[in-house]
């Protein structure tokens, strides 16, 4: 993002367009291309799925705790991409009868969001043709975009900026550098985010100057609420996956291995959903613009809770 940060709003909107255009890809042409995932390798880097901390686990196990977290890594990206959307095409009639550029920009987004969820729904399908039965995520992406877009646009926009911006870090840091992982899907998938995070961007900085005080208070209250229904999210399918782990790693667990392997889930969830994302410099930087110091500090003491 930073090299266009100094760059007036039209310009911007601009440069996306320009960007959507040159990085087209085709989920069959370009990321599957007629192949299959293979059980042999982690569907996850050891980066993102916290494989370390699973310390009751041989590498075989580990192995499959990757896998397990990939495919739930699907399922998460393709439940806030139908939230994402729904607000995207509402924010585009902000623009429909001014800047063009905006709307295009808007809704080149809205199209890759569609093209991200039916990727996502791809791999679900995929993951699941190799891996055994009994997986489950239970989420329905639509009831939570209800409960999502129940809230002011400055907190779904906050949120969405901090998802656009963990998707950047997860690539750069975890999976770009990872030599032992297929890295298609998060390849092409990262490409279309970089410029949503721009988009996202603009959008919460427009929509903070139409706020009163008091507004913008009551979005970051809502904010916050919105990471802990996230976190509710997590925790409930850590448990589903530590369960799904247990019943599927061919040797007997006792209680005890069981919650800690849930407790290995949830903090590789957290990580990858949450404090990645909270963490990323850039997030710290626009949310610094926007709010007071004293309303930072409560973001960051309830993000501090969920350890």
């Amino acid at each position: 993002m930073t090299p266009i940060d100094g760059m007036p709003d039209d310009s911007r909107y601009a440069r996306c367009i320009q960007s959507s255009k040159r990085v087209y890809w085709d989920i069959d042409e370009h990321v599957i291309r007629g192949r299959y995932f293979d059980v042999a390798h982690k569907f996850l880097p050891d980066g993102l799925s916290l494989a370390d901390a699973f310390t009751t686990l041989s590498p075989d196990e580990r192995r499959f705790v990757s896998q397990i977290q990939g495919r739930t890594y699907a399922n998460i990206f393709g439940l806030v991409e139908r939230f994402i959307n729904a607000k995207i095409l509402e924010l585009g009639r902000d623009h429909a009868l001014g800047d063009q550029e905006a709307v295009e920009a808007l809704v080149r987004f809205s199209a890759e969001e569609l093209k991200h969820q039916a990727l996502f729904r791809r791999i679900d399908a995929m993951v699941g043709e190799v891996l055994p039965d009994g997986y489950r995520f239970d989420v329905d992406p639509n009831a939570v975009a209800r409960t999502v877009l129940a809230k002011g646009n400055w907190a779904v926009l906050a949120l969405t900026l901090h998802i656009e911006l963990f998707t950047q870090l997860h690539y750069r840091r975890s999976i770009d550098p990872d030599s032992e992982l297929s890295k298609d899907v998060f390849l092409y998938h990262w490409k279309e985010e970089c410029q949503h995070a721009i988009l996202d961007e603009l959008e919460l900085v427009r929509h903070n100057a139409t706020l009163s005080t008091e507004e913008r208070d009551r979005g970051v209250d809502e904010f916050i609420a919105l990471v802990a229904a996230v976190d509710g999210i997590l925790r409930e399918q850590a448990a589903t996956d530590a369960s799904y782990f247990a019943a599927n790693c061919r040797r007997a667990m006792d209680a005890g291995e069981v919650q800690t392997i849930e407790a290995a889930f949830l903090a590789a969830y957290r990580w990858q959903y949450i404090h990645s994302g909270a963490r990323h410099p850039h997030f710290g930087k626009v949310l610094s613009g926007l709010i007071s110091e004293s309303q930072r500090q409560r973001i960051q003491a309830a993000i501090a809770t969920l350890h």
